[in-house]
């Protein structure tokens, strides 16, 4: 048996171990992945976080489970603090690059050696929006990257992790803080990660103009850049799209 699958039975039966159908949350924490591997009969998972990281980031969760959801709605796995997670019901949690957009050349200035010897796609993409200034072209503000693989704690989140934070610098003087998810292979942009972005900001750069950036790679080597930003509601809406190409 496969770790996927063996993960597959386990999100199930967390699910289903709370589950109502009125509901529209159902909280577990980390202690219980490894009670329902035990309680399943299966080996107990190495990782124990590669479970939630499976369902957030690689693929979506079991047919089983969003067989329940309302329509137009689906289930995602959300953080909720140190080792407590839930299931929650949303809208609009899967990103997708919206293809009819018109693709804009940019001359490649990534270093040759550079390209050679990156470990995988998302250092790659990394790589290829700081040395092109693609944030400062599609925000037009300069930005200048402050650290990458930021790993802390927020509130209210637990542990979370960011591709990159770059911080910037309009015309009026006014600064920002741009996290930075990149996606390349199969892995898939949802809204909870731009949510948690966004809280990263509020919580480490409070006093700074929060634009949450995700860069997911495209067929025929095209790069989509977002910038997000909260509504009213508090629901993540897409502030600007662009699609461009290193040529």
């Amino acid at each position: 048996m496969t770790p996927t699958s063996r993960y597959v039975q386990i999100v199930i039966h967390l699910f289903h171990s709370g589950y109502r159908p009125d509901k529209t949350a159902v909280a577990f924490t980390r202690a219980e992945i490894e009670a329902a591997a035990v309680t399943l009969g299966l080996p107990r998972p190495k990782n124990l976080g590669d479970v939630i990281y499976a369902f957030k980031h690689r693929r979506p969760l079991p047919p089983e489970i969003q067989a329940t959801a309302a329509p137009g709605r689906e289930w995602v796995l959300v953080n909720r603090g140190i080792g407590q997670y839930a299931f929650e019901m949303r809208t609009h949690a899967r990103i997708q690059p919206n293809d009819q957009l018109a693709v804009t050349p940019i001359p490649d200035a990534t270093p040759g050696i550079v390209t050679l010897y990156a470990l995988d796609d998302e250092q790659a993409l990394l790589a290829q929006l700081r040395y092109n200034r693609m944030l400062d072209i599609f925000t037009g503000i300069a930005c200048y990257s402050l650290q990458n693989h930021l790993r802390t704690t927020v509130p209210g989140r637990g542990q979370i992790e960011t591709d990159e934070i770059y911080v910037g610098l309009d015309k009026q003087g006014r600064h920002y803080a741009f996290p930075v998810q990149v996606k390349g292979g199969t892995d898939e942009l949802s809204a909870i990660q731009i949510e948690q972005d966004i809280a990263l900001c509020q919580d480490k750069f409070p006093l700074l103009i929060c634009r949450a950036i995700a860069a997911p790679f495209m067929p025929e080597n095209v790069i989509a850049l977002f910038a997000f930003e909260l509504d009213e509601s508090g629901e993540i809406r897409i502030r600007d799209e662009r699609h461009y190409r290193l040529v």
